[in-house]
């Protein structure tokens, strides 16, 4: 069974949201309709989005990082979403594993919203009616565009190609390989909903890693002063 799924390189995403835009603007016109944006200039913007990118900083200080991590619906194989809808408005594509909603059926109950572990789904409040990450599926099977922009919207504006798409079932495609090559990890697995999306772990730098080699040298020039100044007696530490 195809499974469409997104795989996205942490190790290169800059927090440019340039997938965020793209995403909106190609969502806006497409088949999920207009979404709303209220007061989008003002000091407290509002608006429906199907992807965003979280920012935080990782580590202790001095050693930290800032960490880009981009979220949308995981188009989970197993999701929690659908079986709780009461009008049937929530599915999963058999043909190719994605998630959907039939806006037609959508009441705007959120029952699928309060079900999602990773707060993926938005009520779009203009239109009161559940939103979420399509994966472009209005997009991805147009055959009246070319093969190479058969891809969701965010995959094709990402600057650094962080974004891969495919099927995660394909043992042949990028993004199976990228997962086997590189460790990618489902986010929190534990919920038991096998999410189809992956992220492949962030990478030491060269810089990193030359710095863990100097803070080592230095501690082992450290312990041979010590042992030279009489500080530390080896015996005495094999015996302990």
């Amino acid at each position: 069974m195809t499974q469409l799924a997104l795989v996205i390189d942490l190790n290169v995403c800059v927090g440019c949201h340039a997938c965020v835009t793209s995403c909106k603007e190609w969502n806006t016109s497409g088949e999920a309709g207009s979404l709303a944006d209220f007061s989008p200039y003002d000091a407290d913007p509002c608006g429906t989005f199907f992807n965003r990118v979280q920012t935080f900083e990782a580590g202790e200080f001095p050693d930290t990082e800032t960490v880009h991590f981009p979220k949308s619906c995981l188009h989970c194989e197993d999701p929690p979403c659908v079986p709780v809808c009461p009008t049937g408005a929530s599915f999963k594509r058999k043909e190719d594993g994605l998630v959907l909603i039939d806006y037609d059926k959508c009441i705007g109950c959120k029952y699928c919203a309060w079900a999602c572990p990773y707060g993926v789904r938005e009520i779009d409040e203009k239109r009161q009616e559940m939103t979420k990450c399509t994966l472009c599926s209005d997009r991805i099977h147009n055959e009246a565009l070319p093969e190479r922009d058969r891809k969701p919207a965010c995959v094709l504006a990402c600057p650094t190609s962080a974004r891969l798409f495919g099927d995660i079932h394909d043992p042949e495609s990028e993004v199976s390989k990228a997962i086997q090559e590189r460790g990618g990890y489902q986010l929190m697995p534990e919920w038991g909903t096998q999410p189809a999306n992956h992220y492949l772990p962030r990478r030491k730098t060269q810089v990193q890693v030359r710095a863990e080699e100097v803070e080592r040298a230095d501690n082992a020039l450290q312990l041979e002063r010590q042992f030279e100044r009489g500080e530390i007696n080896l015996a005495a530490m094999a015996r302990q």
